[in-house]
């Protein structure tokens, strides 16, 4: 037969229970085991290459020379427009036509009346030659011939001078075909049939025997590399390379940027066009520089890490300074010391401090 447990000893049993569980929640546990590595990697170290040397820049692509073309006419209504954008020339092929109709009348008063002038000076001519048949006869005065001596001498420069206007209506009518002054490619077009053009106004532009130029602006610590010559890789936008050589660098540098203007030929374009931004690579020569794998560089925050392997196999991270690309490597132009055990398989992965397991023969 069970008795039953009497009310007043309930408190003494939950009160029971809880220091047990007190006692066993306040006993020591097992002691931690060692750390364990947060990831398999393998190192490496930097390594000397004797490679070639660049410059990386940014710049626009601009005409060599673009030139403003209009007519030196006012007032007169455009005919046709034989040219687009986008159209090789040569020099002298016509551009674009004036109305001529005007002109052409104006030339043709011209030619009438140096007709007329002709026929008055071949006129002044005769009566002073025949006036001076009569002055040695004695049958004119000498006031009568030099007169007909100065009618001459008028018809003559009335004759030059109507040469003159003639010369000036083929000039005006020549100036009705607007023609390129050089062989080139037409860049822009302001200029509609119908349209009434004025002098200076800008109706078409040509770029200069076509030829693209690279504008850049490169660091100052850069530019005593720069010769005239050297060689400069852009791409275009279709992913293919177009090669140019620095015509000319600026003798003076920008006060704010601390840079100066490069400006390189581009003899073959290909696919850039004047305006466009293009990235170009200009070759300085060759050094030696040290050069990591691009795999064991981390960029974080926008800039360049590596992680170092050390002590304990613990990793540090690192900020370096990268330079050039080179195929799979990347220079390193500063934050790595000799002998320096770098990560290069899972350094994506790693933090600070992170603890490592190295493959065997991975890397010295």
């Amino acid at each position: 037969m069970i008795t039953p447990v009497s009310r007043p000893a309930v408190p003494l049993l939950l009160l029971l229970a809880w220091v047990l569980t007190a006692t066993a929640c306040s006993r020591p546990g097992k002691p931690e085991g060692p750390p364990v590595a947060s990831m398999t990697v393998t190192v490496t170290e930097a390594v000397r290459r004797n490679v070639e040397r660049e410059v990386v820049a940014s710049g626009s692509v601009a005409a060599w020379q673009e030139m403003s073309l209009g007519v030196e006419l006012t007032g007169l209504r455009i005919a046709t427009v034989l040219v687009e954008p986008g159209t090789r020339v040569a020099a002298g092929q016509a551009l674009l036509e004036l109305d001529r109709r005007t002109l052409d009348v104006q030339a043709r008063q011209a030619e009438a009346s140096l007709a007329q002038a002709r026929a008055s000076l071949e006129l002044a001519r005769s009566q002073a030659a025949r006036g001076e048949t009569l002055l040695a006869q004695n049958l004119i005065s000498g006031a009568n011939f030099d007169e007909l001596r100065a009618n001459r001498s008028k018809a003559e420069a009335g004759l030059a001078a109507a040469e003159a206007e003639r010369d000036a209506a083929r000039l005006r009518l020549g100036f009705a075909t607007l023609r390129a002054p050089d062989a080139g490619l037409i860049s822009a077009r302001n200029a509609q049939p119908g349209q009434i053009v004025s002098a200076g106004t800008e109706l078409l532009r040509l770029i200069r025997r076509g030829r693209l130029e690279w504008r850049a602006e490169v660091a100052e610590i850069d530019l005593p590399s720069l010769k005239v010559g050297s060689a400069v890789q852009l791409r275009a936008p279709d992913g293919s390379r177009v090669a140019g050589t620095i015509r000319a660098v600026s003798p003076a540098i920008d006060p704010k940027t601390r840079a100066a203007l490069i400006y390189a030929d581009l003899p073959e374009p290909g696919a850039l066009r004047a305006g466009m931004f293009a990235e170009g690579r200009l070759t300085v020569g060759r050094a030696e520089v040290s050069v990591v794998p691009r795999e064991s560089v981390v960029f974080r925050d926008g800039f360049p890490f590596v992680f170092v392997l050390g002590e304990g196999d613990r990793v540090a991270q690192r900020r370096i300074e990268t330079g050039a690309a080179q195929g799979d490597f990347l220079e390193v132009r500063s934050g790595l010391a000799a002998g320096d055990r770098i990560v290069v398989k899972g350094a994506g992965f790693l933090g600070d401090r992170d603890l490592v397991k190295v493959i065997a023969g991975s890397g010295t």
